[in-house]
């Protein structure tokens, strides 16, 4: 993972020395959530990213795009015990750094790819059965890093509006285990976004 971020810092410090333009802009949109490897029985959950981006145009088809994300992910549970049914939900936010690699294979549409970091920020266990609620800092039970890779695709309507898709596959294990275990929780998350380029 060391090895991913360092090539994404040279790229950075890359598209810093040979960048033609350089445009800023800010973005959000809709995350459709959920957590892969050991954990079952879960479905999607709806949450949002919100932030800011800069593109540096390194040519005419080529571009660089750091951005900076607050990011509401997790996954969602329902199912019913004792004749009671239940709704259990895992709310994670996290602080995502994406470093994404634009290929613009016509004049206003392009994919991507690049590798993410995130800090988590929160994390909180919410589970609801009949009359009972129960909101649960859990905080603790992850790790504080997650490290993932980014695949989309965006298309710009003007010279300052753009739409995106994007998917972030986790790549690390969220879940702390004690030493011995075998357990392994993945962030896995689809995003459609809008952007506004200044």
């Amino acid at each position: 993972m060391k090895k991913i971020m360092l090539t994404a810092a040279a790229v950075l410090a890359f598209a810093f020395s040979n960048a033609q333009e350089t445009k800023f802009g800010v973005k959000a949109g809709l995350n459709i959530a959920n957590l892969g490897g050991d954990i079952e029985d879960t479905s999607s959950k709806i949450g949002f990213h919100v932030g800011g981006f800069a593109e540096f145009k390194i040519s005419d088809k080529f571009a660089i795009q750091p951005e900076l994300l607050y990011s509401t992910q997790g996954a969602k549970s329902e199912g019913s015990e004792e004749g009671v049914p239940y709704d259990a939900k895992l709310n994670l936010s996290y602080l995502n750094i994406p470093v994404m690699a634009k290929f613009y294979v016509a004049e206003k549409f392009s994919l991507e790819a690049g590798p993410q970091i995130g800090f988590l920020l929160s994390a909180k266990s919410k589970f609801e059965a009949g009359d009972f609620s129960e909101d649960v800092d859990v905080k603790d039970a992850y790790e504080s890093i997650d490290f993932g890779v980014n695949f989309g695709a965006g298309y710009d309507f003007t010279e300052n509006l753009s739409a995106g898709v994007r998917y972030n596959l986790g790549l690390s294990n969220i879940a702390k285990t004690e030493d011995g275990e075998d357990f392994k929780i993945n962030n896995s998350v689809f995003s459609v976004s809008v952007g506004y380029k200044f």
